[in-house]
């Protein structure tokens, strides 16, 4: 299942969902059993139903269903006719759902209760033999870890093609000479490709935490109960196995009571998001006029209500934006389970909301910013005037002193600031400044030295493992493919 699908909006059209009848007396609820006389208030049914969100689990909460009551049947607690019965009705209530033709329902507050609600309609008593050896702490636990697996799995597909994406366009400027900066002033020279494969490795380190957040959540809390396990002999290892989990959980308590697969996953979502963003603002940046480094076609860009010639790069800027929501979303559940005793609380209900929009925040900024990175025309041109304006020789006349005359770097470092305050003074860059200009400040200084302050020279001698020199760029290149993309 698309972990974005916004099921509500398809089946409700709206973010809430209401009793038909606000009048009505109440009735007492079905699900809660005979404990209850009579039925709850209308803003009581408004704040307790989770449907309108929930019913994304449909897939999730369906294939744990179908896992446990195989598991029933085989270890004899349910009859086999029992099982076959639910497992066709569970298969036709998936076909309902994806086909648009199933009818959510507020008062059965949940997809658990709708889905469990609507098999007794179909098949009759043996749909209330389902819910043996399991309740809906257990039950909701595990079919949010299957969504959250889910939704990782995509996420980093995701990744991979911007990283893809990345490489190529990286490729194809591995020479290609822009400012680097430090506090946004002009530092020293490196490749456009170099600068994109910093995005590369962050991305990587990404996908690196998404995957340990999955390899961590990937076990099964179905078989917990409420909270202190099940009387009947269940076998929780052979569920674990039919849904893709690792092994069961170790601790029913824990099992019903934590969502640190979710913080977690939205702690390296937010992470994401601020490498997002970082990248957003090269491309805000790069595209105004004081930079000029890159164009954005109108795929990528909007108009102006008022001003005929603006191009304005609104989906970098939004992307930009949106690390704000995804950071709001890890706080915000944070605050929720900070001061939750054991075990369930219904606090906990606030949980698949913030999850459910990270997700979908992320899949459409990683979708524009892709397209985004293909699409954008750098000027390479201006990136390498850009370069060579600013006095980035300077480091590197330092260099060529302790490396040619064994001059301590401090020393040489005072020579080039010597050198750079000159240049200044005679209005001029240093490239400009004489030999005997050069040598009455440093004797040391020969035509040789001169050489160094060409910029494509400052770049290729940087060819240090994981430097910016156009062959280690390339080389840099194939080695990520390799490692991200698989070979």
């Amino acid at each position: 299942m698309a972990a974005g699908w916004h099921l509500a909006a398809l089946y409700f059209g709206s973010d809430t969902i209401m009793a038909k009848d606000n009048t009505a007396k109440p009735e007492a609820s079905s699900i809660w059993g005979g404990r209850f006389s009579g039925g709850p208030a209308e803003a009581m049914q408004r704040i307790n139903a989770s449907i309108g969100f929930d019913c994304r689990l449909y897939g999730q909460d369906i294939a744990g269903s179908l896992a446990h009551a195989d598991m029933l049947c085989a270890q004899g607690i349910i009859s086999a006719e029992d099982g076959a019965a639910i497992a066709a009705g569970l298969k036709d209530i998936l076909a309902e759902i994806e086909a648009g033709n199933f009818e959510f329902k507020a008062e059965l507050e949940d997809i658990h209760m709708n889905i469990e609600a609507r098999l007794g309609e179909l098949i009759g008593d043996a749909a209330g033999r389902l819910h043996t050896a399991r309740s809906r702490n257990d039950q909701v636990a595990t079919d949010f870890r299957l969504w959250v697996r889910d939704a990782l799995d995509d996420l980093d597909g995701a990744l991979r093609n911007m990283q893809a994406a990345l490489i190529e366009r990286a490729e194809s400027h591995a020479a290609s000479i822009m400012p680097g900066f430090t506090h946004l002033q002009t530092a020293q020279p490196v490749t456009l490709g170099h600068h994109l494969l910093a995005y590369v490795e962050m991305f990587g380190r990404d996908r690196s935490r998404l995957a340990d957040c999955r390899a961590r959540m990937n076990e099964m809390p179905l078989g917990s109960g409420a909270l202190a396990g099940a009387s009947f002999p269940i076998d929780r290892d052979a569920t674990a196995k039919a849904l893709g989990f690792d092994k069961p959980t170790a601790n029913s308590l824990d099992a019903v009571s934590d969502r640190d697969f979710a913080l977690e996953y939205l702690a390296a979502a937010a992470i994401l998001g601020v490498h997002l963003s970082r990248l957003a603002e090269e491309f805000v940046l790069w595209s105004s006029e004081a930079f000029g480094f890159v164009s954005l076609s109108d795929a990528f860009t909007t108009g102006s209500s008022m001003l005929p010639q603006k191009r304005n790069p609104d989906g970098a800027e939004l992307v930009r934006a949106k690390s704000g929501r995804l950071i709001g979303a890890l706080g915000g559940l944070l605050i929720v389970m900070k001061g939750l005793p054991l075990a369930y609380s219904k606090d906990m209900q606030e949980d698949k909301e913030p999850v459910f929009e990270t997700a979908d925040t992320l899949a459409l900024c990683i979708a524009a910013m892709t397209g985004m990175i293909g699409d954008a025309a750098f000027d390479t041109g201006a990136m390498e005037r850009a370069a060579a304006l600013a006095e980035t020789g300077a480091v590197d006349i330092a260099d060529w002193l302790v490396r040619e005359h064994d001059l301590p770097f401090r020393s040489a470092h005072h020579v080039a600031g010597q050198l750079v305050r000159l240049a200044e003074e005679k209005g001029c860059g240093l490239a400009d400044l004489s030999l005997a200009d050069l040598q009455n400040i440093e004797p040391l200084l020969t035509a040789e030295a001169q050489k160094v302050l060409d910029i494509h020279y400052a770049v290729s001698v940087r060819s240090s493992y994981g430097g910016t020199a156009p062959d280690r760029v390339k080389a840099a290149c194939a080695d990520a493919r390799v490692r991200f993309l698989g070979g």
